[in-house]
């Protein structure tokens, strides 16, 4: 029964621990500390993300994106022009059941799904 009591009063001193005399200078003293920390970070942050787009950029413009963007585009042209002699000689529209409806179910889902990546990208951020 000794030690019980021995014990809660025990506990009861570990609860109630003493305020230190330097205890706001010491919480000055950390703050400070955190703060610096975290504008260094930021700084280093925004530099490596200028010096990863610049770098990116370069890297594009070596690559020749550019010039395969404008193939790309008259490829796309090509394309259209075939899908539109298509489009004429048969009625592949009318053939799917729902009306073209499936197209806007495909490009909702297309929105859902970017929504779930923007989320997800901000989250890791």
């Amino acid at each position: 029964m000794a030690e019980l009591e021995f014990e809660r009063r025990l506990e009861r001193l570990f609860a109630e621990a003493p305020e230190l005399a330097d205890a706001g200078a010491f919480a000055e003293r950390v703050e400070r500390r955190l703060d610096a920390g975290w504008t260094a970070r930021r700084w280093l942050i925004g530099a490596a993300g200028v010096v990863g787009g610049v770098i990116g950029a370069s890297q594009l413009m070596v690559s020749g994106l550019f010039q395969r963007v404008e193939t790309a585009g008259d490829s796309a042209r090509l394309l259209s022009t075939s899908l539109n002699h298509l489009s004429t000689s048969t009625d592949w529209i009318t053939a799917i059941s729902s009306g073209g409806a499936v197209v806007w179910v495909a490009a909702g889902l297309a929105v859902i799904m970017m929504g779930f990546v923007l989320t997800r990208v901000i989250g890791e951020i």
